[in-house]
């Protein structure tokens, strides 16, 4: 890595966003044929298992659209902050669900998250890059994905196991730690140059690219 270190450990940081989006696609596909959790919902048929599922993506569209003007409004870096704060209320409330529409609800909810974070993450990973690595860390929000669904699928399977509703209100659950480490995580990366020179703050701008280069 070299004098590339700093760059790479802003970039990694920011792509447990994409462990994120991994996690919380994954782990519903193990939960919806856990026995505890069809009982808990009353078998909820093929119907009722597509809105749930694709709830999130419903929730990733919206945030997508206003991504864009959140990014460039308030920085990179507090579009993810934010979007981890929303990422836990949707979590808690999925893992707390009493109901099916809580737990639609907590889908859409951490989908809104999803959708602000899948675009603002690979924005501010090559905004803070050099050229030579840029592609490479970019990479790195989509390999965060798999890894989360690969995370998800083993949670999934090591609760199984377990005879309550701990079974799946577990792994949904625990999706609020990464999300709370990344929060921190990000108090302390810098903003990106490129949002810093295009609100006039060259000096700070300065500043980041010194650190990164």
């Amino acid at each position: 890595m070299g004098k590339n270190t700093q760059t790479y450990l802003v970039g990694g940081v920011s792509a447990i966003g994409g462990f994120l989006f991994g996690y919380d696609i994954g782990v519903i596909s193990s939960i919806l044929e856990m026995d505890y959790w069809k009982a808990y919902f009353h078998n909820p048929g093929s119907v009722g298992v597509g809105v749930i599922v694709s709830l999130l993506t419903a929730g990733c569209f919206v945030g997508s659209l206003c991504a864009g003007w959140i990014a460039d409004r308030f920085s990179r870096k507090r579009a993810i902050m934010a979007s981890c704060i929303v990422f836990c209320l949707g979590a808690a409330i999925q893992c707390g669900a009493r109901n099916r529409a809580m737990l639609i609800v907590g889908r859409f909810v951490a989908g809104l998250s999803i959708g602000v974070m899948s675009m603002s993450v690979p924005v501010f990973q090559s905004e803070i890059a050099p050229p030579h690595i840029r592609g490479r860390l970019v990479s790195l929000q989509q390999w965060a994905i798999t890894w989360g669904i690969l995370v998800a699928f083993w949670i999934d399977y090591g609760c199984h196991f377990i005879k309550s509703d701990a079974s799946w209100r577990i792994p949904l659950g625990i999706q609020l730690v990464p999300a709370v480490i990344l929060f921190v995580a990000m108090i302390f990366m810098p903003y990106s140059p490129r949002w810093l020179v295009a609100n006039d703050r060259i000096d700070e701008a300065q500043v980041v690219l010194a650190r990164l280069r």
